[in-house]
């Protein structure tokens, strides 16, 4: 199993890729998330692997990446599309410096699920913005 890395351009939280994919997921079917380069390890990343956003410069989110297709964008342009699971789940989060396109992520560096107790503490009613602070003070 391998993980790819990516950074979520222009978002502001877990909440708001939510509604950008669900946006996207109305006008094309199945979700998907175009980039320019094919992985060479196509088949690692398919066997149990997740697309892990960074977001504000923390890793805080991860999706089951479905399918691997090459593609073509709206201008005919080629591309490779990565088929992901509409579920988004949220993680404990991790600071992660900038980067351009994709990484792999090999599963013992990939940050963990966010715990079920968060839920039970109250922790999912706090503020996004407050989450990665103390997530970025390495508090929760």
């Amino acid at each position: 199993m391998l993980h790819l890395t990516k950074l979520a351009v222009g978002v502001r939280d877990a909440d708001h890729l939510r509604e950008l994919q669900a946006e996207r997921l109305l006008d094309h079917a199945p979700l998907r998330h175009r980039t320019r380069n094919f992985p060479r390890r196509r088949a690692e990343v398919l066997d149990g692997g997740s697309m892990y956003w960074v977001i504000a410069g923390t890793m805080m989110a991860r999706q089951r990446i479905v399918d691997i297709i090459e593609d073509r964008r709206d201008d005919l342009t080629p591309c490779t599309s990565l088929i992901l699971d509409p579920e988004l789940v949220p993680l404990v989060g991790r600071p992660t410096r900038p980067f351009q396109g994709w990484r792999y992520l090999d599963p013992d560096s990939a940050p963990p699920d966010m715990p079920a107790f968060g839920a039970i503490l109250g922790l999912d009613s706090l503020p996004t913005s407050l989450r990665q602070e103390l997530r970025a003070l390495c508090l929760l």
